[in-house]
């Protein structure tokens, strides 16, 4: 079952993955391209849990898991964030800050000397199996990141919704507004979701809990993706005038 469910998270991330890249070819807009970055780590750490769940846990499916899944995947989506409320200023310099925090995770967590063996059975879990410094770079990027999601979604929805610009680097045009708050609020309940894997680990199991929250949460994101950014419908009079034109 946990390995079904992996699988079925890695597959909605490549789906997820593929939709924003398919946006970013086509409209070089750098929010698109950071929510790429996201979902394909969101892939990977899905992958790696994954096979660990069918084959059995060792150390380089934990660090390629704990890198991906547990520390860089979260701030990348956060920073689609940042662009759309902030600007491509701002947006800019906190992509080199996270482009630097990205190496130095693969660095650290890549080459981070462990405290306990890996069991193949068991789920392992960075506080048993690694120091302070990883654990450090996961509360940061995970806690942090899912912070500016959720308030910064949650203060779009607000601003669309009584009628404002919902950035502060310059002027959004929203075509459908109410498509956006709902879309909006989805994302930011799929980022509480992907968080809440530690309250299912008491009563699923911490690798049940990881695979539900996992699959759960990148469904809840890409649905609320998928009514955000829908077209608004054309009025009947609207095709009328264009079927007479």
């Amino acid at each position: 079952m946990n390995a079904a469910l992996a699988a079925a998270a890695t597959l909605v991330a490549l789906a997820f993955a593929l939709s924003t890249l398919d946006r970013w070819l086509r409209r070089r807009r750098p929010h698109e391209l950071a929510w790429t970055v996201s979902l394909a780590l969101f892939a990977v750490g899905s992958l790696a849990l994954w096979w660990a769940e069918s084959s059995g846990w060792s150390l380089g499916a934990f660090r390629v898991f704990y890198t991906a899944g547990a520390v860089l995947n979260v701030p990348w989506l956060a920073l689609g964030t940042v662009y759309l409320l902030a600007g491509d200023q701002v947006g800019n310099r906190v992509r080199w800050w996270l482009v630097f925090l990205s190496g130095l995770t693969v660095g650290v967590v890549g080459f981070a000397p462990t405290q306990a063996a890996i069991i193949s059975t068991e789920f392992p879990t960075g506080q048993d199996v690694f120091g302070v410094a990883p654990r450090v770079l996961a509360a940061v990027g995970s806690g942090v990141a899912a912070l500016v999601i959720i308030v910064g979604a949650i203060w779009s929805a607000w601003r669309v919704w009584r009628g404002r610009n919902p950035s502060l680097g310059g002027q959004r045009v929203v075509a459908a507004p109410r498509r956006l708050v709902l879309g909006n609020l989805l994302i930011a309940v799929g980022t509480i979701v992907l968080s809440a894997s530690g309250t299912l680990a008491g009563r699923l199991g911490k690798d049940r809990a990881f695979a539900v929250t996992l699959l759960l949460g990148i469904v809840i994101l890409f649905i609320g993706f998928l009514v955000a950014s829908a077209p608004p419908r054309r009025s009947n009079a609207a095709v009328e005038l264009r079927s007479v034109a």
